[in-house]
């Protein structure tokens, strides 16, 4: 447990001498935060979660149950990951080779939303309010807004800042928010 903390940390996990996180996060059932790992403010990691030395998680992130965010891992703010999905950060593993000086970083961007079960190979980077669904498989890079799902993950269509997928001319049904596609992404037209 940590000292004179301003976050919580369920009596059954561990937070290693030399982790930051922030004001306002619960870390909850089973966890483990490894020394040197960096979390934000007012984030949420559900039971079971692993968050090694080297990887970044920003602020007002949530972690499901059962997710291992591996060195070299980065989550930017208000990312989601979904229960049980999984990151990597070896590109080839083998129980029996040394590896540690081979892994590749994966970027999660701003406001990503990452489905339950969902694997996400190592080396790429989610755009800025994607949305991988669930049990797709991520083997390279996906584009801001991009809704990504399968395996291997294919693009599906857009979502909105919000989270509802776009209609066809590209507006949000729920917020209102237009889209503009160039050169095969989306950009924001007008913010409500």
């Amino acid at each position: 447990m940590a000292k004179e903390e301003n976050y919580f940390v369920h009596e059954s996990s561990y937070v290693d001498e030399g982790a930051r996180i922030g004001p306002g996060t619960k870390v909850w059932h089973f966890t483990h935060i490894m020394p040197h790992a960096v979390i934000g403010s007012d984030c949420s990691l559900g039971q079971n979660v692993n968050v090694g030395s080297r990887a970044i998680i920003g602020n007002r992130v949530k972690v499901q149950n059962n997710v291992s965010i591996y060195d070299d891992v980065v989550l930017e703010d208000d990312v989601f990951c979904g229960p049980s999905c999984v990151f990597t950060n070896v590109i080839n593993p083998r129980a029996f080779v040394e590896r540690k000086a081979e892994y590749k970083k994966t970027v999660v961007k701003q406001g990503a939303s990452i489905g339950a079960n969902a694997t996400i190979v190592c080396g790429v980077t989610l755009g800025e309010y994607c949305f991988i669904g669930a049990g797709a498989v991520v083997t390279k890079d996906v584009p801001a807004h991009a809704l990504v799902y399968g395996n291997p993950a294919k693009a599906n269509g857009w979502v909105c800042k919000c989270g509802e997928k776009l209609n066809s001319d590209l507006i949000c049904p729920t917020c209102g928010t237009e889209y503009l596609q160039r050169e095969g992404l989306l950009e924001g037209k007008e913010q409500h």
